[in-house]
């Protein structure tokens, strides 16, 4: 059975699931520590280190504005930024062109 990445950011922590079938797609994703709800991030997820408070803050970033990790045709979700600098230099740009947040996010270069 294919399995999907879940994250809860307030206990830093990424569960494998099986992909949501249909039927339940309205159902939420529970943390098996904290019982709130968990992220669906995709299966091309790597997790960042638990006590790597910049990586898991940059994640926050990304999931709010509607970035996901799902493989594509090409093999894999495409440039994520990893660093806190890197989020900070995108929603610049994002604020200055008038891009969505989302798409400015997954830019690997900026003009």
């Amino acid at each position: 059975m294919d399995t999907t990445s879940y994250v809860c950011l307030p206990c830093r922590a990424a569960y494998k699931k099986p992909f949501p079938s249909p039927y339940d797609q309205d159902r939420d994703r529970v943390c098996p520590r904290c019982a709130g709800p968990m992220i669906h991030v995709g299966s091309a997820f790597a997790t960042p280190r638990k006590r790597d408070t910049a990586a898991w803050r940059a994640l926050s970033v990304l999931l709010h504005a509607g970035v996901r990790f799902h493989r594509g045709c090409s093999g894999g979700p495409g440039y994520r930024p990893r660093t806190l600098r890197e989020v900070r230099e995108r929603m610049a740009y994002a604020r200055a062109t008038g891009e969505p947040f989302a798409r400015a996010l997954v830019r690997r270069e900026l003009p």
